[in-house]
This record gives C-alpha cells, structure tokens and sequence, in this order.
C-alpha cells in the first residue's frame, strides 16, 4: 500500500466497517475525520487508562492487541469501555491483511464488551511488520480501583491459569514447522490453542468482589517480572515455591526446545494477585471454572526469594523478556 494514512475508501470499507459500537458511555467514537472520541460518566465514576503495544507477533495481532489493552484495565479493577488503537503498517501490506486485522480486533471486542472508539492508521517505512499500540479506557468506582502496588506483608500470593500462556502461543504459530521437527502436531495445535485463555478479565471481576489488595496481570518478563513489579510497588518481600507456579506440558516442552526460560516468558492470561485469604479466592474462581493456585506469601523484609526445594534464588528486576530470544525479525 502508499505510504501515509490509508485512504478513506479503505478506512471505511476495510476499518470503520468492522467496528462496532456497543457501549452507552461513548457519545462519539470512531469516524472519518473524528480525531476525538467523547465518553461520559457518572458522578460517583472515575476513568482508568492504560496503554501498551504489540510488537512480538505478526499472527492474530488485533487478538492479541485487545487482550493485553483489556487485561491491563482488569489489573486494576476496571470495567473495559473503549480503546484507541494506533496502527503502523509496513508497505507490502494489503487492505486484505487489514480486514482481517480489524475482524480479529472487533470480535475480540465483542467477547469482552469493548468498543474501537478512534485511533489512526498508517503505512510506513518505519516499520517491516504491523504494530498496534493500544490505549484502553475502562471506569470504576471512586476509590475502588485495585493497585500494583497495594499488597501488605503477609498475604497470600495467588496466580490464575498457567504462566507463559501468550509466549507459548506466539512461538507455536510463528514458530510451527521447526517445532513439528521435534514435536508432535497435536502438542504443537494445542499450544496454538492458548488464546482461548488470554482475557483476566472474568478472575478480575471475582477477585474484586472477594476483596483482593493487589493484582497485576503477568505480561513482559513473565512470572518473575510480575513478583518483583508487585514486590517492588508495594515495598514487600516475596517467598515463593517454584513447583507451585502452575505452568502447562506444551510449555515446558517449547521453552526447552528454545533453551528459554518459561517463568521470564510474556504470560498474557494468568494474574498474579495478592490477597489474605488465597486459598478462599481460588476455590471462588473454581466455581467458574478458573483454575488458581496459592504460590506463596509477600513478607515484611526486602528479599524476594524464589525456593526449589533447596535451592534459593533472589529475583532481581525484569530483564527483555525470553520472547524476542525466540522472535528475531
């Protein structure tokens, strides 16, 4: 395609075409030559914003796109409202590729009741590959939203699904036929599988209503990355038993073959929440079939320690996830 903004026949056909608007607090959203979208909210409602890109896959991008900018609103609390979404294209893509971009992006949004309320859309030699950049606006309560950094010493450190999850999912797509030399297509397809289990946003809504302090969704530099964040915002210490952390067969088995280390892996879909009573809140998320596990317990000192059986090992801050070891465009 021409470099520069898209042209407004393929921004309508292609884009506005496959947004659609399903939420009351958004007076204007996305349109031809609209820069601004409108929301409103109540008196007792507060707005809660988040933004992050998606530079690590090419396959199923808007999918994953709306995942992680929803994911971060339900790391706080928030009820997802509407998204802006900034697309850089490279050339040699076609409207075709974008169609089925914003498709991935729509029905994404339908699932978890989310709307496209503006953005921009470019082609550009600043980049080989797509990038979305996702801004997510979602809204609570005043004084109800959950924060990073509110653990307290001494509570329980639950994490839902399995770590690794986004990570596992991007290398068995991207990474298909080298894998299939080693492994069997059924391991591989399943792991290929794991987007079912990317949105945090139904375990959010449950641990907010079981009085969870602190929650942060587990994305770039993986479990290890999501303690020391946590720790470090709320200036806690950690213990943590390795064989707790729940993570799944196809992704022990891809990170091995990669020679990366799973627990420092983008982990899109499970979150890590602290909270006094963790063995309450995961039999509250086994009720809707979430499946949780209590790992360990923040603690009053600084040292964030990881125990496997003997051995100790002293988490330091996150580093460039094991991802891009394994994503080298």
């Amino acid at each position: 395609m021409k470099i520069g903004k898209v042209s407004e026949s393929v921004l309508k056909r292609s884009i506005l075409k496959e947004i659609k608007n399903t939420k009351e607090e958004i007076l204007i959203g996305a349109g031809v030559g609209e820069d601004c979208a409108v929301l409103t909210l109540k008196e007792d409602e507060v707005f809660v914003v988040s933004t992050d890109p998606v530079t690590g896959a090419t396959k199923d991008i808007g999918m994953l796109a709306v995942n992680v900018a929803v994911n971060d609103l339900a790391a706080s609390g928030a009820e997802p409202v509407g998204l802006l979404i900034c697309a850089l294209l490279p050339e040699e893509i076609t409207e075709e590729d974008i169609k089925a971009m914003m498709r991935q992006v729509n029905e994404t949004c339908e699932k978890l009741h989310v709307a496209v309320i503006g953005g921009h859309t470019e082609v550009t030699t600043a980049v080989n590959r797509p990038v979305l950049t996702v801004t997510g606006i979602g809204k609570t309560q005043k004084g109800a939203v959950c924060l990073t950094r509110a653990a307290k010493p001494g509570q329980d450190l639950v994490v839902t699904k399995w770590v690794g999850l986004e990570g596992t999912g991007i290398i068995a797509k991207e990474k298909e036929a080298e894998l299939a030399a080693r492994y069997p297509l059924s391991l591989i397809r399943e792991a290929q599988q794991f987007d079912s289990f990317l949105s945090v946003l139904r375990e959010s809504e449950i641990a907010v209503k079981n009085g969870v302090s602190a929650m942060h969704d587990v994305t770039e530099g993986g479990i290890f990355g999501a303690l020391w964040e946590l720790a470090a915002g709320s200036k806690v210490g950690l213990e943590v038993d390795l064989k707790k952390i729940p993570i799944r067969q196809e992704t022990v088995e891809i990170c091995n073959f990669y020679e990366i280390n799973p627990y420092e892996l983008i982990s899109s879909g499970s979150m890590l929440m602290a909270t006094d009573n963790g063995h309450d809140l995961v039999r509250e998320l086994a009720k809707e079939g979430i499946a949780a596990t209590v790992i360990g317990k923040t603690t009053a000192g600084n040292d964030r320690v990881v125990r496997n059986d003997g051995e100790v090992r002293y988490l330091e801050p996150p580093k460039t996830d094991e991802l891009y070891k394994v994503m080298k465009f």
